[in-house]
């Protein structure tokens, strides 16, 4: 098994370095349950059809009801220019990080008491933690001029 003389874990760590060590972009997507990023990520792109009701990411994403979500990671809570965040929204002060993003989707009033996010799915933190490794991939800002729906104040 393998090249004689070659040791297992020095293979495995090389690979793992050239791998990105589970990153995407400039934002890490950490290994739950020792599922793969990329394995992530798709469940994450599946799952957020529940969320696609309310939010856009892409290259032409814009506000509907929630607010368009690439580059949520590392962006001020509220921060999206031209959208109507409710006032706890904004006055959070909060910076998306993977571990709020994930909090906030399972369970949006605990994390900012007051917003108008309202997603009643009852979601583990393993799927909560996909969309937030399908987000991270979305990193793009929307195309200036992106189209701007409905905006109900979350």
């Amino acid at each position: 098994m393998g090249r004689p003389g070659t040791r297992p874990g020095i293979v495995l760590g090389m690979l793992l370095a050239l791998a990105g060590c589970g990153r995407t972009g400039d934002t890490a997507v950490a290994k739950v349950d020792g599922a793969s990023s990329a394995a992530r990520i798709e469940a994450g792109r599946k799952l957020f059809a529940r969320c696609a009701g309310c939010h856009e990411v892409g290259p032409n994403a814009g506000n509907i009801f929630g607010p368009q979500l690439n580059g949520v990671l590392g962006r001020k809570a509220g921060g999206v220019a031209g959208y109507a965040y409710s006032p706890a929204l904004k006055a959070s002060n909060l910076v998306w990080d993977e571990q709020n993003l994930n909090a906030f989707v399972r369970d949006s009033e605990q994390v900012i008491p007051g917003n108008k996010m309202r997603f009643m799915n009852f979601m583990s933190e393993q799927q909560a933690g996909e969309i937030v490794a399908f987000l991270a991939t979305q990193g793009m800002p929307a195309a200036e001029g992106a189209p701007s729906a409905g905006q109900d104040g979350r």
